[in-house]
């Protein structure tokens, strides 16, 4: 019988091939007489997945030699008072607020630095992204800070501004916790990436931080010793003990991820094409319908998440009905907005971006 569709934004699906290996792998993995769960995080066998998740990685993303990878906890919300604790240095740093992610974000980050607004789509109710020349960032800046994709909102940022060719020094500091290995990254523009694993990467419980060698050193005294970077940094990740099971099914992901093709594509490119794919097919049959509409502006709109609303909302809980009984899973939009979203990360095949669009269609035309 096969799956539903699972369409949560996070903890979201994951690829069928990792769950199966995971389940022959669960009581012992290569001849190990453990599960991967019970082994100590200091002993070999660990240290062999540790390694070839970090090193696949590398590869999948083009992480650059001079970054160092870190595997962490407490997710991306976390992250929020662990960047600042680590690179504000208690003084400025400037947040583009692009949604509600960005907004946490900046709210936290007030609590240990001095946060502000260089930018804010706010007016626009996080339809739009506000342009990169339109951003009053400061000359004492220690870092700016952009949500590159909105997970509640629909809203990503598809190329990453230059924020030398803006008159800035800062390093950028990207949240890219809901779209992670679905484009290839420019670290060229990047100071520090961040991301919880479980929309695109795996299950909760695992945070991934990749950081710029120069970043490191500069914690507050504050900083708690687990969460400073260098330390963490010069323990390969294994200062306290990390989230073992969290990181290996990461690993499978990555493998999985190696293992795409799309013609001559591989790995991330391959799937930038697939998810250009769906999100082109979801925002296509929403755009010629009466009966839905997506608020987001064309040039940036989430390939991940994809939010949208009945016309008549009276009818969302027919539709969400009508939805799980055809096996199209967790549709309900977030509660702080409303309507429907789609999430269409990685492990969605076009399959279940077509039987949505099917079911769509057959709901508008039950519906007239």
């Amino acid at each position: 019988m096969a799956r539903p569709y699972n369409f949560s934004a996070g903890p979201a699906a994951m690829p069928a091939e990792v769950l199966q290996q995971a389940a022959a792998e669960m009581l012992d993995w290569h001849g190990s007489g453990m599960s991967v769960m019970e082994m100590s995080h200091r002993g070999q066998d660990f240290g062999t997945i540790l390694e070839a998740a970090e090193a696949d990685l590398r590869e999948l993303l083009a992480v650059p030699s001079h970054f160092r990878v870190l595997f962490m906890q407490g997710g991306g919300l976390a992250e929020n008072a662990i960047v600042p604790l680590n690179l504000s240095r208690g003084q400025a740093v400037d947040f583009v607020v692009t949604g509600s992610w960005s907004q946490k974000s900046l709210k936290e980050a007030q609590r240990y630095c001095g946060a502000r607004v260089a930018a804010s789509n706010e007016t626009d109710a996080h339809t739009r992204l506000p342009e990169p020349a339109t951003w009053h960032i400061g000359a004492d800046a220690q870092y700016v800070h952009l949500c590159s994709n909105e997970t509640i909102n629909g809203v990503e940022v598809h190329e990453l501004p230059d924020l030398k060719a803006l008159g800035s020094d800062a390093p950028l500091v990207i949240d890219f916790s809901s779209h992670v290995a679905s484009r290839p990254v420019d670290w060229s523009r990047v100071g520090l990436a961040f991301g919880g694993a479980q929309k695109n990467l795996g299950p909760a419980g695992l945070t991934l931080v990749v950081v710029r060698e120069d970043l490191l050193g500069h914690a507050l005294a504050a900083c708690p010793s687990a969460f400073d970077y260098k330390t963490v940094a010069d323990n390969r990740s294994m200062y306290n003990t990390p989230p073992t099971y969290a990181i290996y099914m990461a690993g499978l992901t990555f493998q999985w991820l190696k293992r795409q093709t799309d013609g001559a594509l591989r790995g991330v490119a391959a799937m930038e094409a697939r998810n250009i794919a769906k999100a082109e097919l979801l925002y296509g049959y929403i755009d010629q319908s009466a009966f839905y509409v997506n608020k987001v502006a064309a040039n940036c709109r989430s390939r991940m998440n994809v939010p949208f609303f009945l016309r008549d909302e009276s009818r969302n809980d027919a539709f969400l009905a009508g939805a799980k009984a055809a096996s199209l899973l967790q549709l309900k939009g977030h509660k702080s907005v409303g309507g429907m979203r789609a999430s269409i990360y990685n492990a969605m095949p076009i399959e279940g971006v077509q039987a949505l669009v099917a079911y769509m269609r057959q709901f508008e035309q039950t519906q007239a």
